[in-house]
């Protein structure tokens, strides 16, 4: 046998007394793990609470939920709670800072209130945005930072929060007559919410803040004259058709808003990092879904409304949305004077719309000539 051999078997007898020795090692590791109890871990359990009683935002909710629970493979569990199950709507944000309940699928708008920058993150002036732009300046324009300077700074509250679900522009209405000039609307008793509520009272209508189960009663009753909630779909869960046969789209009073998710802080901060991000991503892949969701409902439920119901949808005038944008201005120009935040995240979003907005406008072709070239006229 050669030298070089004599290496070669003794390089395979060393090999094999490897393998054998890691084998051994490998099945005794097994063994062991296999005679040890398996301790499995208590997941953890988040109660959210939903500012929706039912219908198509409930649904969005749930949405979220289900897909939190289905990414943490059984490691977290969120229940979702129907509006009221522990406390009043307007309560809920005060509720998630102090732990009462662990979160919260709501608007900016409910807590207005506590300060009017909260509108600017949703029900604030349109720019030429929509709330999917609106929502690009949160993530990646400074809005993200400014949020979380009102909670944490301005407000202090012990609060995270995530925005998820741009919302098609909201319609101005139902009314009992149809609308063709501003004038037909000073006096009107009007339901909205949030900065919406100064702005049409700036054109001279009287403003209920109601919530959305109250609308509909409110205006059988005479309580109001005309309201708004959000969609089609929502509005004909609300029976908002049998109250009104005269339904206008298009405004400028809530044209870029979303949903917003919160959690308690302390709570969030004690969570594992991959749960955290759970409940983040969760609702950026919610925030898609609505949005593709919503296509279809509010499209086939405007359908219904128009050939089930007889309801007729007219396009709001642009007097009236000019009328709007004027009386923006005015709002926007006296709150900014009182409250230098309020000023700083206006001159952000401002800054970032216009940036943003003379790509994409310049850029868009014109979707509804493409549109009526092949189904006609609206």
């Amino acid at each position: 046998m050669t030298k070089t051999n004599e290496v070669k078997q003794d390089e395979a007898l060393s090999r094999r007394k490897f393998l054998k020795g890691s084998g051994l090692a490998a099945t005794g590791a097994a063994a062991a793990v296999l005679s040890t109890p398996h301790l499995a871990k208590a997941a953890t359990v988040l109660k959210i609470q939903a500012a929706w009683g039912g219908g198509i935002f409930l649904e969005f909710a749930q949405d979220y939920v289900n897909r939190v629970n289905k990414m943490a493979g059984g490691s977290m569990k969120v229940e979702l709670l129907g509006v009221g199950a522990v406390v009043k709507t307007a309560e809920m944000q005060t509720a998630v800072h102090k732990g009462v309940i662990d979160g919260a699928h709501l608007v900016t708008a409910y807590w207005y209130s506590k300060s009017p920058v909260a509108s600017l993150f949703g029900t604030g002036p349109c720019f030429g945005w929509t709330a999917n732009e609106m929502m690009g300046w949160v993530q990646y324009g400074g809005g993200r930072a400014l949020y979380n300077e009102l909670m944490h700074e301005k407000l202090r509250l012990n609060l995270v929060g995530f925005f998820s679900g741009p919302m098609p522009a909201q319609p101005l209405g139902w009314f009992k007559e149809e609308i063709k000039d501003p004038s037909q609307m000073k006096g009107l008793k009007y339901r909205t919410v949030g900065l919406a509520a100064d702005v049409l009272q700036e054109m001279g209508m009287s403003v209920v803040q109601l919530p959305g189960g109250e609308i509909q009663p409110a205006m059988k009753s005479g309580l109001i004259d005309a309201a708004e909630f959000n969609n089609p779909t929502s509005d004909m869960d609300f029976g908002m058709q049998d109250v009104s046969k005269f339904y206008h789209l298009g405004s400028f009073h809530q044209s870029q808003e979303s949903f917003e998710i919160i959690f308690n802080k302390t709570l969030f901060d004690n969570l594992a990092p991959e749960q955290q991000s759970i409940l983040e991503y969760a609702s950026e892949a919610a925030s898609a879904d609505m949005a593709w969701k919503a296509m279809e409902r509010y499209s086939s439920d405007l359908v219904r409304l128009k050939e089930e119901f007889g309801v007729n949808v007219i396009r709001t005038p642009d007097s009236v949305m000019q009328e709007q944008l004027k009386a923006w201005d005015t709002v926007v120009a006296r709150i900014s004077k009182e409250d230098p935040f309020f000023a700083k995240v206006l001159a952000s979003q401002k800054a970032w719309a216009k940036r943003h907005g003379a790509y994409a406008l310049n850029n868009a072709p014109d979707y509804k000539g493409a549109y009526e070239h092949y189904f006609g006229k609206l």
